[in-house]
């Protein structure tokens, strides 16, 4: 029997739930198509033992997927507190940047590890604690020390993070850990590297020039989050290799009610551009202690794939959640289910902006028109795949063939592609037959279906742009 694509990739953080030899391999065979491993809880030795697990598992069981290492980026954190303080509405408190300034007498405080945090707030401004459950106002600056008041209660305890809504802080978009870390994933082979809180496409060309002087040919992954990175989406979206929706922090740092909005249009432009888009935190949140989903979450990952995202995230579902398993069975039963019933949402056409684009439309077109259908493509740079899963045609899988294995595993995370790794012949016509012998063998083709091919022809010195419409025999 033929097998069938799933358009809609799965992403899974791993983490103490889904670390050892057994799990990697049971969420491998379960269907995720790319691994995340999150800086911010991770050290080095780890890393590297963990990337080696899961290229050796996959190498053993014969499926392989992607690993995207996210670095933490610059954030801004309470420092320690001797004991949890409860804060009441209408308590003033203080924010202390520098080793030895004053707090005022009496007032409770807490050390912040950011420096110019009285210098880049203005009185009335919001301060966020610990993902917006404490939110104070700010009344006084001064030198290393910011004064505020307290407008919604909470407890306030060690290491929490610090949110400013609407506030362009003078951070360096990457750490002295981070360019650590980014080391570190160089030297295993990451596939991708997500940057958080990317502002500007300045913080993304930083990461590529670092990634060119060590030689790697990863790609890069802006995480939007806050304010700046919605203001600046566009030169954002088309400076990076891909995008994610990061609405932890996005859902503090913007109006919880916009944030769906701002998903649509994040996702609708980088479609136009030709970039992946991942949706990630809370999709399954209730299932880190429950077998099943809320009935909201699985609206909330039917929204997703409607909207054709290109991939779907799980975080602390798999890193300390119970079922693991479950999380990544749910995702793939829903996205199933809406593939199947071909209920997507409607995009606007894509804009066709060169020769080549319109080749590969018509390629689209054909291949759809055909009935037992299917897309093959031969690749060494994953151009051509990537306009390809642009057109979003959820009847018609992309067979993306590459002799490149970078390239294999970045293909991994767009819409609509199988990716297959195969040595290319110098003779195009047994690099033809020997993809079609290897979908056959996969189980993807059956003699008699019709493939179309997107490949070139040699005219004499001339190489020719052409599609073909070919049976498999």
């Amino acid at each position: 029997m033929r097998r069938a694509l799933q358009h809609t990739k799965i992403t899974f953080t791993l983490g103490p739930a889904t670390e050892s030899e057994e799990m990697l391999e049971k969420m491998i065979r379960a269907g995720v198509d790319l691994c995340r491993l999150n800086m911010a809880h991770a050290n080095h030795e780890w890393t590297r033992t963990v990337i080696r697990r899961i290229k050796a598992t996959c190498a053993r069981i014969g499926r392989h997927i992607a690993i995207m290492m996210d670095v933490k980026g610059p954030e801004i954190r309470t420092g320690d507190v001797p004991a949890p303080v409860q804060l009441k509405v209408g308590q003033l408190f203080d924010f202390i940047t520098e080793e030895g300034a004053p707090a005022g007498d009496g007032v409770e405080h807490v050390a912040v590890n950011y420096r110019g945090l009285p210098m880049d707030v203005e009185t009335g401004q919001t301060v966020l604690v610990d993902s917006g459950l404490i939110r104070m106002l700010v009344l006084e600056k001064h030198p290393g020390r910011l004064r505020c008041r307290v407008a919604i209660q909470g407890l306030m305890t060690s290491r929490r993070h610090i949110n400013l809504p609407g506030v362009k802080v003078n951070l360096p978009a990457l750490t002295q850990k981070d360019r650590l870390d980014i080391e570190v994933g160089i030297a295993a082979g990451v596939d991708f590297f997500a940057l958080s809180f990317v502002r500007e496409a300045n913080d993304l060309d930083l990461l590529r020039r670092f990634l060119t002087d060590h030689h790697s040919r990863a790609k890069i992954i802006a995480k939007i989050e806050d304010q700046s990175a919605i203001a600046n989406l566009d030169e954002i979206v088309s400076a990076s290799d891909g995008l994610m929706v990061a609405r932890g922090d996005l859902g503090i740092e913007c109006p919880f009610e916009d944030l769906p909005i701002i998903q649509h249009r994040a996702i609708q432009k980088c479609i136009a551009h030709r970039r992946p888009v991942i949706v990630a935190t809370h999709m399954l949140e209730s299932m880190i202690h429950s077998p099943v989903p809320t009935r909201a979450e699985v609206t909330d990952i039917a929204h997703a794939v409607l909207e054709q995202a290109d991939c779907i995230m799980l975080s602390g579902e798999t890193t300390s959640g119970k079922y693991p398993l479950e999380c990544v069975d749910t995702m793939k039963r829903i996205i199933d289910r809406l593939e199947l019933s071909g209920e997507f949402y409607s995009l606007p056409p894509l804009q066709l902006k060169s020769h080549k684009d319109k080749l590969l439309a018509a390629a689209m077109k054909l291949a759809q028109e055909t009935g037992r259908c299917g897309v093959v493509v031969f690749t060494r740079n994953g151009n051509l795949p990537a306009i390809l899963s642009a057109l979003r045609s959820h009847r018609c899988p992309i067979y993306a063939f590459t002799d490149v294995e970078p390239v294999f595993k970045q293909l991994l995370l767009h819409w609509g592609v199988e990716p297959f790794l195969m040595e290319f012949s110098a003779d195009p016509e047994k690099t033809i037959q020997d993809s079609f012998d290897y979908l056959k063998r996969q189980g993807w083709a059956e003699k008699g279906d019709w493939l179309t091919v997107v490949t070139n022809v040699l005219m004499g010195k001339k190489v020719i742009d052409a599609i073909q419409l070919r049976e498999v025999e």
